[in-house]
């Protein structure tokens, strides 16, 4: 479903991106300067060019040198709709000028959100708790499968990104800052990446049923048998946009019914129209105990739930899972504006088409440049993997690098993750600004082939 003529967000591809000065320029030099001497830890993005922005509007980002970029990273997958939609712009306005806070209590529009929650997904999941970040979300929902459950042991895979604290850290990837390990009970295992498969069948193909069959004799001699839930991406976002083969969570959710365990899905960044659908188990027709939603939920504004199957949403009541900002009215605002304009704008489907688009540009830039190895993605959230060599498969880290940071010489706002470049822009971007989006990377994957002596 095309978007409208008049849509709010259309820009001329030929307007963008508008570079007026070096960048980053002098007035960003300068803030991000000032900035650095209070401020400690800034992410890879920052760090690969510290750019100071002033301004959105829509699918592009101007910073304080007036340098105008197109988004294709919607803040790290959170303006889903585009910078400042003036639907939830204004939800917001009104919500602050007349409540900004009272606790947990009812307001009108916390209820409407909640019944619209329940309205748009396909499954049982109407037990609802409201925060105001992705992991205060997934550390709730450990709580509540283990008092669902009885146990208390959680099974996640390598290279998941789950949070920031203690337990959600311990959910994924650990690295020399967190110390001696993982909190204890908490266990990583492989998971199915079709580019990189650690089980193969006879012919070569992804064997799904590998993977679970060791996940079967991981549980029998590496745990307590306490397994209260496996908790897993959807697609994982940090690991490079990762998608499972289509079997994957049909089976795993067989799997986890014939052994009590509960499957807890973190959408926190694939959720609210990401991929094309409000959540992105949908694609998979599979329904999860437990999901937690964020990023993208309130276009930009701190807003997330977690949301608990009927069967064992009283599980909430019993781990004290009110917050001081969860569920305020300018959170609940922006959220139900949210979903009330996906619905409204057609964007949903606006999203699967323009990701299908995207997709057949960027294997097309796969085919004429050796160093790409992999193009993947549903949807808004896509991913393009640097190789050395496609036998091999070898990372191309020092690729990764520069790429990122030519096409943002060039106007293009995006994602770095090592050798795998991520790309999420606003689902409300039109066809050729995408595309003038993939041109700009494929000039920078020139540039970087023949810097670094590698033919296309």
């Amino acid at each position: 479903m095309a978007l409208p003529p008049d849509y709010w967000a259309k820009i001329d591809a030929d307007t963008v991106p508008q570079i007026v000065s070096d960048i980053p320029g002098p007035r960003s030099t300068e803030l991000h300067e000032r900035g650095v001497t209070h401020m400690i830890g800034y992410s890879s993005q920052v760090k690969l060019f510290p750019v100071a922005f002033e301004s959105g509007h829509g699918v592009t980002l101007t910073d304080v040198d007036g340098n105008r970029y197109i988004d294709f990273s919607s803040g790290i997958y959170v303006t889903t709709l585009g910078h400042c939609h003036p639907r939830v712009s204004e939800a917001v306005a009104e919500a602050a000028r007349t409540l900004m806070n009272c606790h947990d209590f009812n307001t009108p529009v916390k209820v409407e959100l909640l019944d619209k929650m329940a309205e748009i997904q396909p499954w049982d999941l109407r037990g609802i708790q409201l925060y105001d970040s992705g992991t205060t979300a997934v550390e709730a929902g450990l709580r509540v499968c283990r008092a669902a459950t009885g146990k208390h042991e959680f099974i996640s895979c390598f290279m998941d990104f789950h949070g920031k604290s203690g337990h959600a850290v311990s959910l994924g990837k650990m690295n020399e800052s967190n110390g001696p390990g993982r909190s204890q009970g908490f266990y990583l295992v492989p998971r199915p990446n079709p580019h990189r498969p650690m089980f193969t069948t006879a012919d070569g193909e992804i064997d799904t049923d590998a993977y679970l069959d060791f996940y079967a004799q991981f549980i029998d001699n590496a745990t307590t048998g306490q397994v209260a839930a496996f908790v897993l991406e959807p697609i994982q976002g940090w690991a490079g946009s990762i998608v499972p083969p289509d079997d994957f969570f049909p089976k795993l959710r067989a799997f986890c019914d014939e052994r009590g365990i509960l499957l807890m899905a973190d959408e926190v960044l694939t959720s609210m129209g990401r991929t094309g659908k409000y959540f992105c188990m949908e694609h998979w027709d599979t329904a999860p105990d437990v999901v937690t939603i964020g990023k993208g939920f309130g276009n930009g504004f701190p807003v997330t739930a977690m949301m608990v199957s009927d069967r064992y949403k009283e599980a909430i009541a019993s781990i004290s899972a009110s917050t001081s900002y969860g569920g305020n009215p300018m959170a609940c605002a922006a959220a139900l504006a949210s979903i009330e304009a996906m619905e409204e704008e057609g964007l949903l489907a606006h999203a699967l088409e323009l990701g299908d688009f995207m997709l057949a540009e960027m294997r097309a830039i796969r085919d004429r440049h050796s160093i790409v190895g992999d193009v993947r993605g549903i949807g808004c959230l896509l991913g393009l993997e640097l190789v050395k060599d496609r036998e091999t498969r070898e990372p191309f880290e020092e690729a990764g690098k520069l790429v990122y940071q030519r096409a943002f010489e060039r106007g293009l706002a995006w994602v770095p993750a090592w050798h795998i470049l991520r790309m999420s822009p606003p689902i409300v971007m039109d066809f050729d600004v995408a595309a003038k989006a993939l041109a700009i990377i494929e000039e920078a994957i020139d540039e970087v082939e023949r810097e670094l002596g590698y033919s296309a």
